[in-house]
């Protein structure tokens, strides 16, 4: 394997397969420019060597959670515009402008607490005005008092210390083709584009976007000045209808045998007996389990890939170790590896998400601090970032 490191379980990062990934959004895009979402430690997938991968390739904009993401991309070397998409306690305004971060400006209370606190610490905070247009979270509600939300906004920029110099949306359901959800989204674009309308009336207001990873896939023609590319950025489609073309898996979970074994028939497996061997089969435990974000509920469900062969997963998964029958694979011994979610025939993360029940974006996020993350470019092994070693 040539990894640097006691190798139990780890997440392979194709950089490569990213930077494929970013020139086919920025082609889609074109001529807006591509903000690349790396919240949530890029996905799973490692903030500081995304980020730095991506800004290499051209990425105009980096957008985060909060201010404690956005300074780590900072203390990463970071030097491209950081537009934090949630909330920040006003009392950090001094490090907002300090860090030259972009704060997501979504009530009237919101910009009058931040007008008030920069302007006590002697700063100007940039902001992007947040509507809500029918996501329902964060945001001036457009959708249920249009005057009172445009009202609100132009307020925002008359405020001291407070620097508006872009506005945006969210798409809530432009990830499927449902009629009535395909309706909706024309409707959430169709309002964005009146509120910023009446805005622009008043004064330019720089930088606008509004569309997300489905809404870029779904409508490019909605691009505007800028798009928020993430789980794309990752190879992932937005969903099962909404598939964006070419993309290329940029992660795959990985581990190791510990030890390969013999079942006779009525040998059972893992927590709880709930697999019970019903003829003779060959088994390996590998050094993965949920507590490292393969999820519990793929117990006797996943499907792991070893030497290249199927290999499923059978009893309950542990904390820490997962068995498979390799009975189909006879070649296998202590020490291989096994891949559990990526390439075919392993379960990919959509399919694994699938059969868990829930979406890909989670299966990403999951994958634990516990796991080292290599980087591979090129073929070889060009960086390790690995949590626990760093503490």
């Amino acid at each position: 394997m040539n990894i640097p490191f006691d190798a139990h379980c780890w997440a392979e990062i194709d950089l490569d397969a990213l930077v494929h990934n970013f020139r086919l959004i920025q082609e889609k895009a074109a001529p807006a420019a591509v903000c690349a979402v790396v919240k949530a430690d890029a996905y799973g997938h490692g903030d500081g060597p995304v980020a730095r991968t991506l800004a290499d390739a051209g990425a105009a904009w980096f957008a985060v959670s909060s201010l404690a993401e956005a300074r780590h991309l900072r203390r990463g070397g970071v030097t491209q515009p950081i537009l934090i998409l949630g909330m920040t306690r006003p009392e950090c305004a001094q490090a907002l402008a300090a860090e030259g971060i972009t704060q997501a400006v979504y009530s009237p209370e919101y910009a009058q607490a931040l007008s008030q606190a920069a302007e006590a610490a002697g700063v100007t905070v940039e902001g992007h005005l947040k509507i809500d247009t029918g996501m329902g979270r964060i945001g001036f509600g457009a959708c249920r008092d249009l005057e009172g939300a445009v009202s609100g906004l132009l307020a925002c920029r008359g405020l001291r210390g407070l620097t508006i110099t872009g506005a945006f949306q969210h798409f809530s359901v432009a990830d499927s083709l449902e009629e009535d959800d395909r309706r909706y989204t024309e409707e959430q674009y169709a309002l964005f584009c009146r509120v910023v309308e009446r805005l622009e009336a008043a004064r330019p207001l720089g930088t606008v976007h509004c569309s997300n990873s489905a809404g870029l896939t779904a409508h490019p023609e909605w691009s505007g000045d800028m798009v928020r590319a993430g789980v794309i950025l990752y190879g992932q489609d937005p969903s099962a209808q909404v598939r964006f073309p070419g993309l290329k898996p940029v992660m795959s979970l990985k581990t190791v045998v510990s030890q390969v074994k013999d079942l006779a028939p009525g040998d059972c497996v893992g927590y709880g007996r709930t697999y019970r061997a019903d003829r003779p089969l060959r088994a390996a435990t590998v050094c993965c389990g949920y507590a490292d974000g393969y999820p519990r509920c793929l117990s006797s469900l996943g499907t792991a890939s070893v030497h290249g062969k199927p290999a499923p997963v059978i009893g309950r998964v542990s904390m820490d170790q997962i068995v498979l029958d390799i009975s189909a694979v006879p070649e296998v011994s202590a020490g291989d590896e096994a891949v559990l979610l990526g390439p075919a025939p392993a379960d990919s993360f959509a399919q694994a998400a699938e059969k868990a029940g829930t979406i890909s974006y989670e299966l990403l996020c999951a994958v634990a601090r516990r796991v080292p993350r290599v980087y591979r470019r090129g073929g070889r092994v060009v960086e390790v970032l690995d949590y626990l070693d760093q503490e």
